[in-house]
């Protein structure tokens, strides 16, 4: 019997890793080069029908730390399956980038901080880290080569991602139509003065161990007294993965792309 569950087991676990293998073949697997030399790994999914005249919306999801490296392929372990859903992928044609940041890296920092416990881990006056910054001329250059829609340019991430959201919407604050932070956090003093119309929707675990629940908290607080388009979800008991019940609610993508920058 024990046998038999294990045979079970284990051909669940093989089907589902040959879907998503499956899955992740649809994405292009490229490397953006920067005139310095710079190398930024990174897949990219395109609409399934390209049409002539026609612009699209563009995706830029922002991966955790535990999915840096140098495989070009783990970046997509949280969200990738999500844009290669049949259903979603016809419903919502669109660019979708997946950038993946070098093992000794960081989204939103030049380093990683030592924790999350201390008041503010986050940088307040920092240069862009080199990983955004050579993500920010990836995509420029894919806004000025495909039939982008400028007005439906979308950012996503978890985690470190979720920080590095935050990061891309203060230092490019007209460039997105919708940012969507997951367990992330900011240093609030950069939220001061905030002006950007972009529309933000921030989602987190109440019992996150990892990164504290009071960064979103605080994040929303300062965005909503600042006048911003923001949303905050909470969800109850759930810790660090709270990103898997923000992509399962039903109008997380919707949501997203019926964002319109004005």
């Amino acid at each position: 019997m024990k046998y038999k569950n294990f045979k079970i087991s284990f051909l669940i676990l093989f089907t589902v890793a040959m879907t998503a293998t499956a899955q992740y073949k649809e994405y292009d697997s490229l490397a953006y080069v920067s005139r310095r030399g710079d190398t930024l790994l990174y897949r990219q999914l395109n609409p399934l029908q390209v049409e002539d005249g026609k612009k699209y919306p563009l995706v830029l999801f922002l991966h955790g730390a535990g999915e840096r490296g140098a495989d070009n392929r783990t970046q997509l372990t949280h969200g990738g399956m999500m844009f290669t859903n049949p259903v979603n992928r016809e419903k919502y044609p669109a660019f979708v980038l997946f950038p993946q940041c070098p093992s000794d890296s960081y989204w939103p920092a030049h380093k990683r901080p030592d924790g999350f416990q201390q008041e503010n881990p986050f940088p307040a006056n920092d240069e862009i880290s080199r990983p955004l910054a050579l993500t920010k001329e990836l995509l420029d250059r894919i806004i000025d080569t495909y039939p982008v829609d400028k007005n439906r340019i979308y950012i996503t991430g978890l985690s470190m991602g979720g920080m590095g959201t935050f990061d891309m919407v203060c230092r490019f604050p007209e460039l997105f139509a919708a940012a969507i932070p997951i367990c992330g956090g900011i240093h609030t003093d950069r939220l001061n003065d905030f002006s950007s119309k972009t529309a933000i929707r921030i989602f987190h675990g109440d019992a996150d161990s990892v990164v504290p629940v009071r960064f979103s908290r605080e994040a929303f607080m300062k965005l909503k007294a600042e006048g911003a388009n923001v949303e905050y979800i909470e969800f109850p008991g759930v810790n660090h993965g709270s990103w898997d019940p923000a992509f399962n609610k039903p109008d997380f993508m919707s949501w997203m792309f019926q964002q319109i920058k004005k």
